[in-house]
């Protein structure tokens, strides 16, 4: 019996918390992300998380897209986004209009001896621990992009087996639409 083990590389933490985040409500129909895609490719956007959900309403789904790419291009990006059908809005949402959120699940390599220290870093991050074997554990963490890239940096002295992130989730403050 063999064991597959894959490791995210580089191994030092990935930066998602830069860019900016936009929130695309959509009809839930086939080949909207497709046709979304092809606009930011078209202007050189890099997308760095990609959530969808299904909205209350199954007709309508809600896209969550971190993106990098030059900021002189993200009005025209929106107003691109905005016109596509099935398209209802697409709007940019920065940590003043919004609470963002991500999830993380950090798969460590540790042994007994060095769980302890383990165990502290997750709880002082606000973490809980999923899974413990003699060899390893994993633990999730979540929070804004930044406070899981800590997290992420904290862990690096142990071996970081995997890492799994959900991407960013975001919602628009107050009685603002999202």
């Amino acid at each position: 019996m063999s064991t597959i083990v894959t490791t995210d590389t580089p191994q030092e933490p990935v930066t998602t918390g830069s860019g900016h985040t936009l929130s695309i409500f959509v009809n839930n129909e086939p080949g909207v992300l497709m046709r979304i895609c092809q606009v930011f490719s078209r202007r050189g956007f890099n997308i760095d998380s990609l959530v969808v959900s299904r909205g209350r309403n199954a007709r309508y789904s809600r896209m969550t897209i971190g993106i990098s790419g030059d900021p002189d291009g993200l009005e025209q990006i929106i107003q691109q986004v905005s016109k596509l059908i099935d398209v209802i809005h697409c709007f940019e949402h920065t940590s003043h209009d919004s609470v963002t959120r991500e999830l993380c699940l950090v798969k460590l390599k540790c042994s007994p001896e060095e769980r302890s220290q383990a165990l502290q870093i997750t709880e002082h991050f606000g973490g809980k621990t999923v899974d413990l074997t003699p060899t390893s554990m994993i633990v999730t963490i979540h929070g804004a992009s930044k406070k899981i890239d800590s997290a992420i940096g904290m862990f690096g002295q142990f071996e970081i087996i995997e890492t799994v992130r959900t991407g960013k989730v975001v919602m628009a403050r107050g009685e603002q639409a999202t």
